[in-house]
């Protein structure tokens, strides 16, 4: 340990998971809402920010290089830095008009710094803390992760909405207070982990052991990885589960914004930040952690159905509040709590099939590859959800001219519930996977 501060896994685990989780949902929520606001195409916004998902689907091939060259904390350090200068470069774009491009590029940095970031920072904690401390401390890491959704897609979102009204919707200012305030609490926490995070003496380069040994150590779980057994109904069912949320995700705030004569909700940025960023993270969280609870008792086998119901069916009170179109915030928390609590119980199911599947031999490797594949099925039909929109809006199934678009659209989402349910009829599960020893109903 370097101080006395860096003695008490406390005092930087928290910073350590902020750190990870705000850059991620700036990424991925934030962006799309700055570009709606600001003016850009649906079909361009979905397929641009869709594509900032490149970096998490690519990380596992570039994380020998963190092994090999310099110590976790340095490459953890490193990229706290760097994602912090990098959000107030965007912030300094935003008033001008080649911000599209510049700022796109700035995220996409900003991606490629923070996928490394977790890389690094997961192998941090486990190097510097001992197997008791890890699992005495995950609890305060999930919290704080948790924290920074609430931040990233809540708090910084209201920020905006009560900036563009104190501005009178000066829309680039409003954001680059944003960005600003965002760099501001990332460079804080960069160096506050300079002096809070301990040198680990675990935390070596891994360069002594050979960089050709590295790679055929890499090779070795990449090719085992595709070895494994049912290995195709497996990655169909990364790739499908998820779909119709997938689908949904980069559409769902830019419905809440648009005008109501274009079949949106006409909401406020800050309403947003309270409908999507607190109510629905809340609701997210409460449905994970009652699903984890129920796998508990019977199993990921006996709960895959029920949950991958969940994940999809709630996916229609976005059909019901593209036609209803409603007013004022109660019917949209309602709704939107409803959805985001369903999928947060289905998610549950998802992520233990991943560790699941990834049991056995470089079960750490294979896990970061399943998190690739995942990452892989949110960005492709993310990309294409624009694109499906501009196709549906021109076709007369619901709706009146004009509005018919997003009515269609969620309605196409309900469709794609198929594939996940395809994919579930395909997967084998061990009945026993994810169940504790004496939760056996044992029949009379």
């Amino acid at each position: 340990m370097n101080n006395r501060l860096s003695r008490f896994p406390a005092s930087w685990i928290p910073t350590l998971y902020i750190a990870e989780g705000l850059p991620y949902f700036a990424v991925n929520v934030l962006a799309v809402i700055l570009y709606t606001r600001m003016g850009v195409g649906l079909k361009e916004m979905t397929f641009y920010t869709g594509f900032l998902y490149l970096p998490w689907v690519i990380k596992p091939f570039w994380s020998p290089f963190v092994d090999i060259f310099g110590t976790k904390r340095k490459w953890t350090l490193l990229m706290q830095f760097m994602i912090g200068i990098c959000m107030a470069a965007i912030a300094l774009a935003l008033p001008f008009s080649f911000f599209f491009a510049s700022t796109l590029a700035v995220f996409w940095l900003i991606a490629f710094f923070s996928a490394t970031h977790d890389i690094a920072a997961d192998g941090y904690y486990m190097l510097a803390l001992t197997h008791h401390q890890q699992a005495a401390y995950v609890g305060l890491r999930n919290t704080f992760y948790r924290i920074a959704s609430l931040i990233g897609q809540g708090g910084l979102v209201w920020l905006a909405g009560e900036m563009e009204e104190r501005t009178g919707g000066n829309i680039p200012l409003s954001w680059m207070v944003v960005f600003g305030v965002l760099s501001f609490i990332l460079l804080a926490i960069a160096i506050w982990d300079c002096a809070a995070m301990p040198v680990a003496e675990a935390d070596k380069p891994s360069y002594n052991k050979g960089v050709s040994d590295i790679f055929k150590e890499f090779g070795a779980t990449f090719v085992t990885f595709f070895q494994k057994k049912n290995i195709v109904t497996a990655l169909l069912f990364i790739l499908l589960y998820r779909l119709p949320e997938a689908l949904m995700l980069k559409v769902s705030a830019p419905f809440m914004l648009a005008e109501r004569e274009l079949g949106g909700l006409a909401m406020s940025t800050k309403d947003i930040g309270i409908v999507n960023g607190t109510v629905g993270v809340v609701a997210l969280l409460a449905g994970g952690i009652v699903g984890g609870i129920c796998i508990a008792v019977k199993g990921l086998k006996y709960w895959l159905w029920p949950m991958a119901l969940a994940l999809t069916l709630p996916c229609g009170v976005y059909c019901w509040m593209a036609m209803a179109q409603p007013t004022g915030l109660f019917w949209v928390s309602v709704a939107v709590a409803f959805e985001q609590f369903g999928y947060g119980f289905g998610f549950t199911a998802f992520m233990l099939y991943l560790i699941y599947f990834s049991t056995g031999q470089f079960k750490t490797s294979h896990y970061a590859f399943c998190t690739a594949f995942m990452a892989l099925g949110m960005m492709l039909p993310g990309m294409a959800a624009g694109w499906l929109y501009e196709v549906l809006a021109s076709v007369s199934l619901f709706g009146t001219s004009g509005t018919q678009g997003y009515i269609n659209f969620f309605w196409a989402v309900m469709v794609s519930s198929l594939f996940t349910y395809a994919a579930c009829a395909m997967v084998k599960i061990d009945p026993s996977f994810g169940r504790k020893r004496g939760s056996d109903i044992h029949k009379k």
